[in-house]
């Protein structure tokens, strides 16, 4: 019962007076003969403590109403709302007359163990309770949440948040017994807490301790695996720290989730965090020390994540030296008009004249570049994670290059390729480029 709880809690504090007048409500519940404070707790099991010792209220209507009101305090909560509260859907003939009943109960247990009867204060439509950030670790818990996020420096909002944090005790009025308070108010309080420890893991990573994050970020990953953002940052903490792979397991890990149990892929930020660790994005993620890792530009991604190798340069004439044309032999028939130029001994075509002043100057060809061998493409696929290495030397392909196959075939690349049609590179012991059967 309520009142064995309060018992040991509360026992022998006595009202204190204010010159002739009673106490406020706001002083109703701080300071007893003891000089103890007495402060509740909603932030975990609905408690009360007076500063040396502590206790939890045991299931009842009172601690229901009770829970309500110290939610909502320094603010009017109706009758109406109370009585749902209470007793649900449920509610007696004569609620009115029941919840009266209710809070004369907890007024007599307040008074008889020291707690002002004014505590719980009778108003136009409903009762009110009065709290401060002494008396209620829900207040106290607001109020380090507004001088953070007001905080410009890094350090003091972290240290801020930490001790807000460190308030929090779940699970969350676990022994209140109420359905409306458990579906409509608990949540409303974990958004809060989401949104400060969503806001200390940035603040970390901000300043760099990757490594000190991994551990807490993954016990808060693993508690909530349908929140992205934290799959989102211990992705990109493990990635900073040089545990790049395991990065990449995470994403599996949660996309595994969140089809199995929801039907739908990642979101697409966290898809692009992906990419960004496949490619080694810089501005993304810091990269792994290993200078064997294939890096992408921004430039390059827009061409699919097929496009692994250094960062590819902005488009421009080639500088490489070409062989000038020879001219034609004085005694030669002139070439017909509108036919090529003769080709010179080097066997490069000459650069062909701009079609207008304003025409923009066409790409570098391919062939200008040195070639690279099949097995050393084959291996910047691999060292990417755009292909996995099976069995008898087939390989599993990403879906991500598996879809920028599809969007080049639909783009028409054989045409832009001179109607040559790309084949996978030869490796030996790798005969052909194709999923492993599962």
């Amino acid at each position: 019962m309520v009142k064995c709880a309060f018992c040991s809690i509360v026992h022998g504090i006595r009202t204190k007076k204010i010159g002739r007048g009673r106490m406020t409500s706001a002083d109703a519940h701080r300071t007893g003969r003891t000089g103890r404070q007495t402060r509740f707790t909603v932030l975990g099991m609905l408690g009360v403590a007076d500063g040396r010792e502590s206790a939890v209220l045991q299931p009842s209507r009172p601690a229901a109403l009770l829970a309500a009101l110290l939610l909502h305090a320094n603010s009017v909560v109706s009758a109406e709302t109370l009585q749902r509260v209470i007793w649900g859907e449920d509610t007696p003939a004569q609620a009115k007359s029941a919840l009266h009943s209710c809070v004369l109960r907890l007024r007599r247990l307040f008074a008889k163990y020291g707690i002002s009867e004014n505590a719980i204060e009778a108003v136009p439509g409903g009762y009110r309770i009065t709290a401060d950030a002494e008396t209620l670790d829900l207040v106290e818990f607001r109020e380090l949440l507004s001088r953070a996020y007001a905080e410009k420096a890094p350090e003091s909002e972290l240290a801020l948040l930490r001790t807000a944090l460190d308030l929090w005790h779940p699970p969350l009025l676990a022994n209140v017994p109420s359905d409306l308070l458990h579906r409509d108010e608990v949540p409303r309080l974990h958004e809060e807490w989401l949104r400060a420890i969503e806001r200390v893991f940035d603040l970390e990573l901000a300043a760099g301790r990757h490594r000190q994050a991994v551990a807490e970020i993954l016990q808060t990953a693993r508690a909530h695996p349908l929140h992205e953002r934290f799959t989102e940052q211990l992705m990109e903490a493990l990635h900073r720290a040089g545990r790049r792979a395991e990065a990449l397991a995470e994403y599996r890990k949660t996309k595994e989730h969140l089809a199995h149990h929801l039907g739908v892929d990642p979101g697409p930020s966290l898809q692009r965090l992906e990419l960004a660790i496949l490619r080694g994005d810089a501005e993304t993620a810091a990269p792994t020390s290993s200078s064997d890792t294939p890096q992408v530009s921004r430039h390059a991604a827009k061409a699919g994540p097929a496009s692994v190798g250094p960062p590819a340069a902005p488009a421009r004439p080639s500088t490489r030296a070409r062989p000038t044309p020879a001219p034609p032999a004085a005694n030669g028939p002139a070439p017909a008009p509108g036919s090529p130029p003769p080709r010179p001994a080097g066997g490069d075509l000459p650069p062909a004249a701009p079609a207008a002043p304003s025409a923009e100057a066409p790409p570098a060809d391919p062939g200008d570049q040195a070639p690279i061998s099949g097995a050393r493409v084959l291996d910047r696929l691999v060292g990417a994670g755009l292909l996995e290495e099976g069995p008898r030397g087939h390989y599993r392909i990403h879906e991500l290059l598996r879809a920028f196959a599809r969007a080049a075939a639909a783009e028409g690349v054989g045409a832009r390729t001179g109607g040559r049609t790309p084949h996978p590179p030869s490796r030996p012991g790798a005969a052909e480029l194709h999923p492993t059967e599962a």
